[in-house]
């Protein structure tokens, strides 16, 4: 059996719910930092000054940019994703994210492109895994979860490759060559479920985007977060933190 999903992972999915609820651009990202401290900023855009957050309920640890909603909604469909989870050997945690990005836990959510219910499944797509309600949470739920191994079987369990052939397709991942297409809608996906997923195993701690920087020999510059009274204060220096994500920026 896998373990019930921890309230840290459960709150992270309640601050994505009050992001993805706003009317967003198409292009829109959901940034996520960690201060020295070990405090979450979650916000649709990067900070670069000093900016209001709000305490996520049921946690001092995490912040959103956004007031947060009553997080019910989020674990209302938990145990048909425990009992999925666990017939396709799937992490809770990935099936939940993928749930909370697609639809944002909204059962009767249809995509523009024709993708139905929590999971998003295309018609063809749940004709295939005989689902005959996509509406329906259990049959979407029962489909989504079998829909998701098959892509994690066919790339040998790599999570961003089967989440790059959720959004885009097997047959896009396969014409990039085995990597996730160069599509801004698939990487932002593929990063937004991560994200909300956590690693699969221990416990690692972001990548900077810029490791090139560090060989040229050049001036780097640190960019990192500090929860100060309420405010998500920007900090920056030639020293990375000594824990917590960064970002390098160019000086």
């Amino acid at each position: 059996m896998f373990p019930r999903i921890s309230a840290f992972a459960r709150i992270s999915l309640f601050a994505i719910a009050t992001l993805a609820a706003a009317p967003l651009p198409a292009t829109a990202q959901i940034y996520v930092r960690t201060d020295a401290n070990g405090r979450q900023v979650w916000s649709d855009r990067p900070i670069d000054q000093p900016t209001a957050v709000y305490a996520v309920p049921g946690t001092k640890q995490q912040f959103s940019t956004r007031p947060v909603a009553d997080p019910a909604k989020a674990s209302e469909y938990d145990g048909l994703i425990e009992e999925h989870s666990t017939r396709r050997a799937l992490r809770p945690e990935l099936v939940r994210a993928v749930i909370q990005v697609e639809s944002a836990f909204n059962p009767r959510a249809v995509s523009p492109k024709g993708a139905v219910g929590l999971m998003q499944l295309m018609p063809a797509t749940a004709r295939e895994l005989g689902v005959r309600d996509a509406y329906d949470p259990a049959e979407n739920i029962r489909g989504g979860t079998a829909y998701l191994r098959q892509l994690l079987d066919r790339y040998d369990g790599n999570e961003e490759l089967a989440l790059a052939a959720y959004n885009a397709g097997a047959g896009a991942v396969d014409r990039s060559g085995g990597r996730i297409p160069a599509y801004r809608e698939t990487r932002d996906y593929v990063r937004k479920v991560s994200s909300a997923a956590g690693p699969s195993s221990g416990d690692v701690r972001p990548r900077h985007q810029s490791a090139t920087s560090l060989a040229t020999g050049k001036l780097v510059v640190y960019k990192w977060l500090e929860i100060v009274d309420g405010r998500a204060i920007p900090k920056y220096s030639t020293t990375p933190p000594p824990s917590g994500t960064y970002d390098v920026v160019s000086p």
